[in-house]
């Protein structure tokens, strides 16, 4: 479990990224804070591994507070995913995703036996070991992120908007590889993204944030989607005029779905959706 507590981070600048934010992330759950620019979502992440540091507040995992855990042997214990992949370019995919165990003190041999096991859990053929990230698609790059991100067998898995870079089809292609990994491995993810799409996908609690790391709702996709805490969180879901905002369409065959646009959505069967 991590927990932040009455967190806060001021920058040099002035800027307050984060104000007298508190969450309690659980445990081998996926947690999604989603919100526009500047909302402190990248910040709040970053704080769970101490690449930012909190100004005041209390940030603990399973009851230990960060700030008594040597910050380079935190981050060795917490796998992180960005956006872009964030590869060595000069390392071939196998070293990689081997860097961390290595540093770890696990012997060179035995952390690539381990890479090449976790290409395969992220679906990616071996073959591809030996090449540069140079020489991979975007999409390719990013599991082999997701590989380096799981190799010291975190318990914890930071994500941070790692699928924004690429089109939409391997977007949703790993959207679901996500989903099965999270099914299959039981890690606690706490995953950042600005697409509320994305949140409600992969989200078991999301966390929609106004600015300065303000909490506008918390909870299941379904929670939310059924009970917007105000016009706001309506708002930013499309409740009330997006893709969410559905009606019913009487046609020659029954009743269709159309979203905001007049777009079909499903067709009404029985009084449910399909």
């Amino acid at each position: 479990m991590i927990e932040f507590r009455a967190v806060s981070k001021e920058f040099p600048d002035g800027t307050v990224a984060v104000d007298n934010f508190s969450l309690v992330i659980p445990s081998r759950k996926t947690t999604v804070l989603v919100g526009s620019s500047g909302s402190g979502k990248t910040t709040l992440l970053r704080m769970i591994n101490r690449m930012v540091e909190p100004s005041s507040g209390a940030i603990e995992i399973d009851g230990e507070s960060i700030l008594d855990r040597n910050p380079v042997h935190l981050r060795r214990s917490i796998g992180y995913v960005m956006q872009n992949s964030g590869l060595l370019p000069h390392f071939k995919v196998i070293d990689n995703v081997a860097t961390v165990p290595v540093l770890n003190g696990v012997p060179r041999k035995l952390a690539r036996e381990q890479a090449l096991e976790l290409l395969d859990t992220v679906g990616l053929d071996r073959s591809v070991a030996n090449r540069y990230p140079s020489q991979l698609s975007g999409g390719q790059q990013q599991r082999v992120g997701v590989a380096r991100g799981l190799a010291a067998n975190p318990n914890i898995l930071l994500m941070d908007e790692p699928f924004g870079a690429v089109d939409p089809i391997v977007r949703a292609e790993l959207q679901q590889e996500t989903i099965r990994l999270q099914r299959d491995l039981d890690k606690t993810i706490v995953f950042v993204t600005h697409d509320i799409d994305e949140a409600f996908l992969l989200g078991d609690q999301v966390v929609i944030l106004e600015k300065g790391a303000k909490i506008a709702q918390i909870g299941s996709p379904t929670e939310i989607t059924e009970n917007p805490a105000n016009e706001f969180v309506a708002n930013f879901i499309g409740v009330q005029h997006g893709k969410r905002a559905l009606s019913i369409k009487k046609t020659k065959t029954g009743s269709v779905l159309v979203d905001s646009q007049g777009r079909a959505q499903g067709v009404l069967v029985d009084g449910a959706a399909t």
